[in-house]
């Protein structure tokens, strides 16, 4: 089995993690357990979920070392290798006021600092609007999170997530709020903070906002890439399993990617489509033949169920059915000349939670992922504070995007 396939398994069928000479490897503390884990595999570094009912029937297992190495089997014969994204060393830090750096962003694949900026949605409280799959309330809930992240809290921990753990980029996503904007005001602010901090370059994700001027201020802000997310296509299976999203127009969405890209430029707008929702395969992609068309990357990425929510019961899409589309889409992005590693920040650029871009280039297979690289530098902490005491916590997905992404069968 190549590279490519074996992780377009993994994602739609999850990662069994039995116990090994490290002992068991299960959710950890500080910031909070996460139904991934972020693993490289020849080279490329994704998010396989592990801790789902999926993952606990997959035909895939893995036992991992004390080290964070181990061995992917599937029938008892050894398919891979893998190895556990190293805990990062900001994990271990706190701001002034004692917030533990993990309450404010995560590390997201090998070098991508994430966060939910506003930690609520004016729908997730109401079964009759709340997205099927969304799980935004959950860590808020159990207190693994802020509600509201601070322009200068993401600042300060995206300055020492660059300087000690080598993070390249940030991804901003918010809950959607009342306001007509969508979040983007605060996506703009802290996109500001951030870049008057450290110079890493910032994808902001929401909701279209009323005034499509808003895109223009966000770029000005310093966001350099913009998501908006559709996730499911057909009216039919928005109504259904997105109520409250769904009476925002699929018309409306592409008239506001047609505006952003306009200020952002090809490529550097993207859009989730979660596979398994109930979309059929031609209908995901025949719609990323309209977005590429106008210069939006059809991010897509399997449904991963979430306890909790109600999509939970949900099956998630075989690796057959996602290679049936990739295999389609793949191709359509080359010719229209949108390449992930081109994309500035954000989800796409990371490739973590989507094996799509794998597939951009068919002639060259999976080698045209480029491979995320681990950083081992050298650990800086504050005075009194003590390097051992970091807690041993995996790189995790943002709740966001484990509502997304989680609730999405993330590949890599």
């Amino acid at each position: 089995m190549d590279t490519q396939t074996l992780i377009t398994e993994l994602q739609s069928t999850g990662l069994r993690l039995v116990e090994g000479p490290g002992g068991p490897v299960g959710r950890r503390g500080g910031a909070g357990p996460s139904d991934h884990v972020a693993v490289s595999i020849d080279g490329a570094v994704v998010m396989i979920p592990v801790h789902t009912d999926g993952a606990a029937a997959s035909p895939f297992s893995a036992r991992i070392s004390r080290g964070g190495e181990g061995v992917v089997e599937l029938g008892g014969e050894a398919v891979a290798e893998l190895r556990l994204v190293p805990t990062p060393r900001f994990y271990a830090l706190s701001t002034a006021d004692g917030t533990p750096y993990p309450k404010i962003a995560l590390l997201h694949g090998a070098d991508v600092l994430a966060s939910t900026v506003l930690q609520t949605c004016v729908r997730y409280g109401d079964p009759a609007t709340a997205c099927s799959f969304c799980a935004i309330g959950q860590s808020l809930a159990a207190g693994r999170t802020l509600a509201r992240k601070a322009p200068e809290q993401l600042a300060e921990v995206a300055e020492a997530a660059a300087r000690l753990d080598g993070v390249k980029q940030v991804t901003l996503t918010t809950g959607t709020p009342r306001t007509a904007d969508r979040g983007a005001a605060h996506l703009a602010e802290c996109a500001r903070a951030i870049q008057a901090r450290v110079a890493l370059p910032v994808q902001a994700q929401c909701e279209p906002p009323d005034d499509f001027a808003w895109f223009a201020r966000m770029r000005d802000a310093g966001v350099g890439s913009l998501g908006m997310h559709l996730e499911a296509v057909g009216e039919g299976v928005r109504s259904a399993v997105m109520p409250g999203k769904a009476e925002v127009s699929v018309a409306h969405y592409f008239a506001a990617f047609e505006a952003a890209v306009g200020v952002f430029g090809r490529g550097q707008v993207s859009t989730y489509l979660i596979a398994g929702l109930g979309d059929p395969a031609d209908a995901l992609v025949e719609v990323s033949e309209r977005l590429i068309a106008i210069g939006v990357y059809p991010f897509i990425v399997p449904l991963v169920p979430i306890r909790g929510t109600r999509a939970a019961e949900l099956p998630p899409p075989s690796g057959d059915f996602m290679r049936s589309i990739y295999e389609r889409v793949g191709p359509m992005l080359e010719r229209g000349g949108l390449v992930s590693s081109e994309v500035k920040a954000g989800c796409v650029r990371c490739g973590a939670c989507s094996s799509l871009s794998s597939y951009e280039r068919p002639s060259l297979g999976a080698a045209a992922r480029e491979p995320g690289a681990l950083h081992e530098p050298a650990l800086q902490l504050p005075p009194g504070a003590e390097p051992d005491s970091a807690p041993r916590v995996p790189p995790l997905a943002p709740d966001h995007l484990l509502r997304r992404a989680k609730a999405v069968r993330s590949l890599g």
